[in-house]
């Protein structure tokens, strides 16, 4: 008997001590920030609470989950009944995207612990202007003069575009100059007229009906900035493009007519004297029925000019000249390549090593 009255008065002693207790409740324990700007900077909202106990209130404690999240807090003791605050500030710099935060509250209350919450989603700052055009073109601003489009099929058009601001305090006027030779490469000036802070385009769109090429082309377009027409290169734009023929569409008739192309794909040649101009030819042989079409032979180095023969008929062969330059090479052993592209389905593209000494 004598236990039971002991556990008795123990729970009213608890109870009547809880009582006595402070008791923390708030409003609302989470907040959603919806969607803020990181340029905008940090974001606020204040977590009001009551003690609804019959004891002063001290939150000992508030801490956050991370250093991008602030809490301050009412430091003097709440009476029963008073309010108080914490406010939760949030720095979304360098942060973008969603983010959800615990503040822990650490007090004297019944519940010793309490948690509020905020959540939303940053939305990353644009970069300025000043920061993405870094290459001057006059007056104007530029990110790169270089665009690639890449492959286009023969008999296709393809587009692209090369971004340019104007980041002074004045207005200016933008333009192109392209040569007669590169009218195949049409052009357009999306913002002839460009205020400060504006961004316009230059348009370019290859038109390969236009052109007899085939493989990879280069055209410099030059910008004009005010009337100011100068063909340098702090003024070039150069745009490339790889002119390639589709063999998609063709039947199992048509490629059984196809030509064939049969050609050696390496040759060492005699010793030329330093200085000196050396010709030499190799030959190609259609051993297919169409007639097989040198759509184009060329090199990329300078010292070589290359001369294409004209269709090959069945049977037939037709050869290359190359006229190798040695003015300005130095005594020693060289290997240079020479691209040959040929309406051949099965191997369009024929690679040859040329091998030569200059002494």
């Amino acid at each position: 008997m004598k236990k039971i009255f002991s556990t008795l008065f123990m729970a009213l002693v608890a109870v009547a001590m809880t009582a006595q207790q402070p008791v923390i409740t708030f409003e609302k324990t989470e907040h959603d920030f919806g969607k803020i700007h990181e340029e905008d900077g940090r974001v606020s909202v204040n977590f009001e609470f009551k003690n609804e106990g019959m004891a002063p209130l001290v939150l000992s404690n508030v801490r956050a989950s991370c250093g991008c999240t602030t809490p301050t807090w009412t430091k003097e003791p709440v009476e029963p009944g008073q309010t108080g605050s914490i406010t939760v500030t949030y720095n979304p710099n360098g942060r973008p995207g969603r983010f959800q935060k615990t503040v822990t509250i650490t007090s004297n209350a019944s519940e010793a612990t309490k948690k509020v919450y905020i959540k939303g989603e940053v939305i990353p700052k644009q970069a300025k202007p000043v920061n993405r055009y870094t290459v001057p073109v006059g007056a104007l601003s530029m990110k790169t003069k270089t665009l690639d489009l890449g492959n286009v099929k023969k008999g296709e058009n393809k587009s692209g575009e090369l971004e340019y601001a104007n980041l002074t305090k004045e207005e200016h006027q933008a333009d192109l100059f392209l040569n007669a030779a590169d009218a195949y490469m049409i052009n357009q000036v999306s913002l002839p007229t460009v205020k400060s802070n504006e961004i316009g385009k230059f348009l370019f769109a290859i038109d390969t009906k236009a052109t007899k090429l085939y493989g990879p082309v280069e055209v410099n377009a030059y910008v004009v900035v005010d009337g100011k027409q100068e063909k340098t290169d702090d003024y070039k734009l150069t745009i490339k493009a790889n002119i390639v023929e589709d063999f998609s569409q063709m039947t199992v008739e048509e490629k059984q007519q196809a030509p064939i192309t049969e050609m050696q794909n390496d040759f060492t040649i005699a010793k030329i004297a330093a200085g000196k101009n050396h010709k030499f030819s190799f030959p190609i042989k259609n051993s297919g029925v169409n007639p097989l079409e040198i759509r184009r032979a060329y090199s990329t180095d300078k010292a070589l000019t290359v001369k294409q023969p004209k269709a090959i008929k069945s049977g037939k062969k037709g050869n290359v000249t190359v006229d190798i330059n040695t003015k300005g090479l130095d005594a020693g052993s060289y290997t240079r390549e020479v691209v040959v592209i040929t309406n051949d389905y099965a191997n369009p593209i024929q690679k040859v090593q040329i091998h030569f000494t200059v002494e």
